[in-house]
């Protein structure tokens, strides 16, 4: 899922603890809690059926989690793994030979009193069979295309036949997990007109497109019945485009652990600047961020990303850094028409990537609060699915190599001006097939505003592409704005080049790191339109096949093929909680956020 990464840092240093208590800790009188949302990102989608512009963190995690739970719930008390007592439905069944999958849901409630049934997952399903080019976790050939058919036997029983075997770890945490179940009430054509998506395929279009046109429309989030019907922890009271939100619990809500606090408000900043400058009063944010030019050193090179160090806001704060599960990239248009021949060329998406100075922007930037991105998965933390080429980096900074690529490739290299393909053609020394003679190794490339470590990494990146002729025109641009720009395209108006929304993606709802929703030729989220056959095949092989071999075939299959431009993987946030509130501080390494368990 697209996020933004290092919206904060957090300590934990021993200076401070979380049990301790707090005079000013600004909700404990009221009762509520106050969080700061990331800079310049605020959610703007309340419907859990996204396309990729609106598949972002914020609007998962930050809204509609809150609201209506998925199926499967990941993140089990901070750990990377399914959580079976926040979950719908109990953990599947495989049988006939792993291509039969029973799902038994759990006794929840929606909030108009009705149950939580195998309609409702079919409501979902049939939705995602009818619009799933219009959902951003979709790939093609997978769920729902590798289901051969559904039952529903009884009110909490959903069984689905496959097409063939596939690891059951993948099917649970890949496929299975981007099922949100959804209430008969939002089966509707308009707004006093009723559908039948939940029963039939051929109904959903209708609905897809009422439903889409109620998501749109912002200011009504809070007052519109359609989003007042939850089974999450939370209610929606109030909505503004902005960003301010505020929650208040779910009296009906079914799972294990209710909401204690009177109201969850969630608050807008357009800079992690004006972010800090309110925390650092200590009197109206509970839970907010640290940005990490307000650290007063880096700490140790030795210590893990979601370690702290010294915490400056130690008397009103515990410092508690969140590293996600996820890794850090921007995406490169392969469909533009103009610059797209040249990133479809190896030698020139080795060049970019070696100019990608990750360590300098990790130890200065970033404080240490991070790890680098060299392949699709995660090197923090350690695991064995982590393959010898990624901890080696294929691709390390360096001027000089970026300059090779070049060179040996066809292109007269213009260090401080722009490098141009001087030998055009496909052959062994030349630029490569439809790159012109001539062509300027200039790119646009638009970036989330609002968060100086980013800014950061994005001047360097410029100033050692200028080392060997390669202008990048860097331009700041709203979160949302890169989003929605950053997507995949196709003909004239495919325009965009070089997009950075921040953080690169947390494998979520894709939990299990085989790639395929970002990387698989047409996929939902594969931004920039990337396509190689025979990474296909490999992630085809991840799907079926458990085990650290062959994930490590794709992984540095992938790693040396260079789909996107490998960024550092930020601690997500540097969070500071107020002392006192207590369950803040373990923190959900795919994002999510679950105020119902904080409590003064």
């Amino acid at each position: 899922m697209v996020l933004l990464a290092l919206t904060g840092c957090s300590s934990g240093s021993g200076n401070s603890s979380p049990t301790s208590s707090s005079g000013n800790a600004p909700g404990k009188s009221a009762n509520t809690a106050t969080f700061a949302e990331p800079p310049n990102t605020v959610p703007n989608w309340i419907w859990p059926f996204s396309p990729l512009a609106d598949f972002t963190v914020s609007n998962s995690s930050d809204l509609q989690y809150l609201l209506f739970r998925p199926l499967y719930w990941f993140g089990n008390d901070g750990k990377a793994e399914v959580s079976d007592s926040l979950s719908l439905a109990a953990e599947p069944v495989f049988s006939n030979g792993g291509k039969t999958v029973t799902v038994k849901l759990k006794d929840y409630k929606w909030s108009d009193g009705t149950s939580v049934t195998a309609q409702n997952v079919m409501f979902w399903y049939n939705m995602l069979k009818a619009e799933k080019k219009n959902y951003a976790a979709y790939t093609p050939g997978q769920f729902p295309d590798n289901v051969v058919s559904v039952s529903t036997p009884d009110a909490k029983t959903i069984v689905f036949n496959t097409d063939k075997a596939y690891s059951q770890q993948w099917f649970l945490y890949n496929q299975l997990s981007t099922i949100t179940p959804m209430p008969d009430a939002w089966d509707m054509t308009a707004a006093n007109t009723k559908g039948d998506c939940a029963t039939n395929e051929s109904g959903c279009a209708a609905v897809y497109k009422y439903l889409i046109s109620q998501s749109k429309d912002l200011p009504t989030y809070a007052t519109n019945p359609l989003w007042q019907v939850v089974d999450g922890p939370w209610k929606l009271t109030k909505f503004n485009a902005d960003g301010h939100i505020t929650f208040v619990p779910n009296p009906t809500y079914s799972g294990p652990v209710k909401a204690s606090l009177k109201e969850f408000i969630e608050v807008p900043f357009t800079t992690d600047d004006a972010e800090f400058q309110v925390l650092r009063g200590g009197n109206t944010i509970d839970v907010g961020y640290l940005p990490t030019q307000d650290l007063q050193a880096a700490k140790p090179a030795s210590t893990g990303p979601a370690e702290a160090g010294p915490n400056p806001l130690s008397a009103n704060y515990t410092l508690a850094p969140w590293f996600l599960y996820g890794i850090n990239y921007f995406p490169i248009n392969f469909n533009n028409p103009t610059v797209g021949p040249i990133f479809k060329q190896l030698y020139f998406r080795q060049a970019l990537q070696s100019v990608v100075d990750q360590p300098a922007i990790l130890s200065s930037a970033a404080k240490n609060y991070g790890v680098q991105t060299t392949g699709p998965v995660p090197l923090y933390p350690d695991s064995p699915l982590i393959s010898q080429t990624e901890k080696n980096n294929p691709y390390p900074f360096s001027i000089a190599n970026a300059k090779k690529d070049l060179t040996d490739n066809g292109w007269t290299v213009n260090p401080g001006g722009i490098s141009v393909c001087a030998k055009p053609g496909s052959g062994a020394g030349e630029c490569g097939a439809g790159v012109a003679a001539g062509a300027k190794a200039t790119f646009n490339l638009q970036y989330a505003s609002g968060n100086q470590t980013i800014t950061t990494a994005m001047q360097s990146m410029k100033s050692n592409a200028a080392q060997v002729g390669i202008t990048l025109n860097i331009t700041p641009a709203p979160f949302n704005t890169v989003t929605g720009t950053s997507i995949p395209c196709s003909g004239k108006t495919c325009t965009w080049q070089m997009g950075n929304w921040g953080g690169g993606w947390v494998y979520a709802p894709d939990y299990y790191p085989t790639g395929e929703v970002l990387f698989e030729t047409g996929a939902g989220s594969n931004s920039g339109s990337y396509s190689n056959p025979a990474i296909d095949k490999l992630i085809a092989d991840t799907t079926t096949q458990s085990g650290t071999a062959v994930m490590q075939a794709y992984e540095d299959a992938l790693a040396k093929d260079l789909p996107v431009i490998w960024q550092p993987n930020y601690t997500y946030s540097l969070t500071e909680v107020a002392n006192g509130l207590q369950g803040a501080t373990t923190q959900n390494p795919y994002s999510a956020i679950n105020p119902e368990e904080w409590h003064y």
